[in-house]
C-alpha cells in the first residue's frame, strides 16, 4: 500500500482508504461475517484509513466497526461523521448545533468504543446554524481530547474558508469520480491550496463505471434506485460508458475499477479515495489500484470517451442535492 499525508498533518494515510457505509446501511442486505472478513483484510492490507458515520444503520455500522477496530486501534485512523438524525423511522431532518455535537460525538465514541476520534467530519453544513458555530464547538472537542482532526462533507468553498478560518480543517469529504466531478472548478483547487486532503466518496460512482452492475439486480431497499443516475432513461448511456471503460481497462490489464480509482489518484497528491466495500474480493481490487499507472494517452482516451457520453443523469435527487454545496 501506498500512503498520503492528511492535510498538514503528518498523519500518513492510506491513498486508498475504506468506506463502510454499504456494509449494513443503504445497498442491500447485510453480511456481516464478509464484512468483518473485510475489514480484518483491510489491515492485512496496510489500509488504515476507514471511514463511517453515526447514522448508517442508526448507528449499527459503527457498532460493527468496532469489533475490529478495537483490538486493533494503534493500526486503523478512524473517521465517523454527525449531523443527519432519524426520526419517525427515517432520515428527515440534519442538526449541526453545538448542543447537538455534544451529544453525537459521545454516542459515537460509545458505539465505536474509543476514547477519541480521529477525524470527526460535520456531514453537512447546516443552513439554519452559521458554519462558524459549528466548527467552533467541534473545535471543543479537539481541546477536550476527543476528537484529534476536523473534516466537512459536502461544503461548498465559501463554508469551507469560514471553517478553516475558525480551526484548521483537515479533510474535506464530497462525491468524485469520473461520472461526478463538480468539484473539480472550486474544491478541488481550494483544497489543495490550504492544505486539506479531499477525501472523494463514491468514487466508482456508485458501481457504474465498474461494468459489473447489473441495475436491474438491485434489491427493492438499494438506495441506488432512488438515484437519476439509476433510472431508465440514463441506462443506455450509462452501459456503453461502463463497456468503453472495461475496454481501456482490458489493454492494460486491469479492472475497471482499478482504471477508476487510478483515475481519482491522479487527479492530485492530496486526495484520498475510500470505495466501499462488504466483500474481500472487492477490497483487494481497490488495494491494487494504488499500482495503476495512466499515461496520458489513457487520460485522454478516458476524456474521449466520457464526451462521447455525457448523458450520465445526476447523481442526487432534488431533494438530497438540497443538502450539498452549502
Amino acid at each position: 500500500m501506498k500512503y498520503r499525508k492528511l492535510g498538514k498533518t503528518n498523519e500518513k494515510l492510506s491513498a486508498i482508504g475504506l468506506g463502510t457505509m454499504g456494509m449494513n446501511h443503504a445497498y442491500g442486505e447485510p453480511d456481516d461475517k464478509e464484512s468483518l472478513a473485510t475489514l480484518n483484510l483491510a489491515i492485512d492490507l496496510g489500509i488504515n484509513f476507514w471511514d463511517t458515520a453515526d447514522i448508517y444503520a442508526k448507528g449499527e455500522n459503527e457498532k460493527l466497526v468496532s469489533e475490529v477496530l478495537v483490538p486493533n486501534r494503534d493500526k486503523i485512523f478512524i473517521a465517523t461523521k454527525f449531523g443527519f438524525r432519524w426520526d419517525d423511522n427515517k432520515v428527515n431532518s440534519f442538526d449541526a448545533s453545538p448542543a447537538y455535537i455534544k451529544t453525537a460525538v459521545e454516542q459515537s465514541q460509545r458505539r465505536l468504543r474509543v476514547d477519541y476520534i480521529d477525524l470527526y467530519y460535520a456531514h453537512r453544513v447546516d443552513p439554519l446554524i452559521p458554519i462558524e458555530e459549528t466548527v467552533g464547538a467541534m473545535a471543543e472537542l479537539v481541546k477536550e481530547g476527543k476528537v484529534k482532526y476536523l473534516g466537512l462533507s459536502e461544503a461548498s468553498a465559501a463554508s469551507i474558508k469560514k471553517a478553516h478560518a475558525v480551526h484548521p480543517i483537515a479533510a474535506l469529504q464530497s462525491e468524485y469520480s469520473l461520472l461526478t466531478r463538480e468539484v473539480e472548478a472550486e474544491i478541488l483547487p481550494l483544497t489543495r491550496e490550504l492544505g486539506i486532503s479531499f477525501i472523494p466518496f463514491s468514487p466508482l460512482a456508485r458501481g457504474l463505471v465498474t461494468n459489473t452492475l447489473d441495475i436491474s439486480t438491485l434489491a427493492g431497499n438499494d438506495f441506488r434506485r432512488t438515484l437519476p443516475r439509476y433510472q431508465e432513461k440514463y441506462a443506455e448511456n450509462n452501459k456503453k460508458l461502463a463497456e468503453g471503460f472495461a475496454a481501456i481497462a482490458g489493454s492494460k490489464n486491469v479492472t475497471s475499477a482499478q482504471i477508476a480509482l487510478a483515475w481519482v489518484l491522479n487527479q492530485g497528491e492530496h486526495i484520498i479515495p475510500i470505495p466501499g466495500t462488504k466483500k474481500t474480493k472487492y477490497l483487494k481490487e481497490n488495494a491494487a489500484a494504488v499500482d495503476v499507472e495512466l499515461t496520458a494517452d489513457d487520460l485522454q482516451t478516458i476524456e474521449e470517451l466520457l464526451k462521447k457520453y455525457p448523458d450520465t443523469g445526476a447523481r442526487y435527487s432534488e431533494h438530497h442535492a438540497k443538502m450539498t454545496n452549502n
